[in-house]
């Protein structure tokens, strides 16, 4: 299992000389690889407000985890467990994999040394969260573009499972028993006879009837052509079978049928090529919604992955200059680990980082605390922020 951590430290002398320490032990002792994480300039306002910003941007942040899940799994439903599929479009800026499939260990690894790559060429994008703009509007831009994504994430989603329901449903009719399902390949023209005067009734018979068919159908009506009956194909429940009577009996027999507990199967050719044409258009109509579909979930998975790094760059300014004050004067990191070396990393950090608050200890420490962003239970001495790399991982 892999960790993420978004850590900010001020720019003091001690602490610059403790950052540079961290990454001569990490180096060492391979407990982390570690890389700066660049956060513009941000327009910090009134001081007082920036507590209230905070805990909107907390609950912003648990938001926006859900709503990149939520897509992600969609996306994995949609490609129907097609780990390939799903590479190709779990991108972030449409260039940086996220996930790939494979095993367990295989996967985590590769999406965390991806998710690495994207973070350490991480660029605030001014284009579409203006850095004139307060933290507050921040929030309030990301939050308005995850809100309306989860919306038609619904909405598109419960749009394409109708889709793919009624095909599944059409195709299971067509597939089941005798009395539903698909007869083109088992009835012939030949089979059936149509003419002013003669028809062709199938009649579906059960395992355990066919001496009481064979014995009975010729007598339920005088106008039945005698000795007319065909079983044109069997399952494992029972028969198709055909009769040729007169078309002015074909009520009489229908009633004589029902009474013995024979099924007669309405059918025609007409009424069969209806039913492949209304399943065929089904499943160009699936096919035109799945391409559509797919093509959403990758510009807007994309999207969300972006909006929350972008939030969790917010979270770290608001949190370094409520820690560390103004003016604004501090160091932001990646650092990379894993689950096994993660508590040894915590005691470097809070050795090198003590004197920022001697209060904090890394006893306080819940290492395997999964709560998205800086975890309720946790508190350190410098700035840090859990970055769930198990977002991705689907059971």
């Amino acid at each position: 299992m892999t960790d993420l951590w978004l850590i900010s430290v001020p720019l003091d002398k001690t602490s610059l000389t403790n950052v540079e320490k961290l990454k001569r032990t990490i180096a060492k002792t391979n407990l982390a690889s570690c890389c700066k994480f660049s956060i513009p300039d941000l327009k910090v306002g009134i001081l007082d407000s920036l507590l209230s910003v905070s805990d909107d941007l907390s609950k912003l942040d648990t938001l926006t985890e859900s709503v990149i899940k939520k897509t992600h799994q969609c996306m994995k439903e949609v490609m129907e467990q097609s780990g390939d599929k799903v590479l190709e479009n779990a991108l972030a800026n449409g260039d940086v994999p996220l996930l790939v499939s494979g095993e367990v260990m295989t996967c985590c690894v590769c999406f965390s040394v991806d998710l690495m790559s994207y973070m350490t060429k991480f660029q605030w994008d001014k284009a579409k969260y203006p850095t004139a703009l307060s933290l507050s509007s921040l929030a309030d831009v990301i939050n308005k573009e995850v809100s309306q994504m989860e919306t038609e994430l619904k909405s598109r989603a419960a749009a394409y499972s109708n889709v793919k329901t009624s095909l599944q449903s059409l195709e299971r009719k067509l597939d089941q028993t005798l009395q539903t399902r698909c007869l083109s390949d088992v009835v012939r023209k030949e089979d059936l006879v149509t003419s002013e005067y003669l028809t062709t009734l199938l009649v579906v018979v059960v395992r355990g009837s066919y001496l009481q068919w064979e014995r009975t159908y010729e007598s339920w009506s005088e106008f039945v052509v005698p000795r007319s009956s065909r079983k044109l194909c069997e399952d494992g429940e029972g028969a198709m079978f055909s009769v040729t009577l007169f078309k002015r009996a074909v009520c009489e027999f229908k009633a004589k049928a029902q009474e013995s507990k024979f099924t007669v199967r309405e059918y025609s050719f007409d009424l069969e090529a209806k039913k492949q044409q209304e399943m065929k258009q089904c499943s160009v109509h699936k096919k035109e919604q799945y391409g559509i579909f797919v093509r959403w979930l990758k510009v807007n998975f994309s999207e969300v992955f972006v909006a929350w790094i972008h939030l969790k760059a917010l979270r770290v300014f608001v949190e370094s200059v409520l820690r560390y004050g103004l003016p604004v004067n501090y160091q932001a990191l990646v650092l990379h680990t894993d689950k096994k070396r993660s508590k040894r990393l915590r005691e470097e950090l809070a050795s090198l980082f003590i004197h920022l608050d001697p209060t904090a200890t890394s006893s306080k420490t819940d290492v395997s605390c999964d709560i998205p962003g800086l975890c309720q239970h946790e508190y350190f001495s410098y700035v840090c922020f859990h970055i769930n790399t198990n977002l991705l991982e689907i059971s």
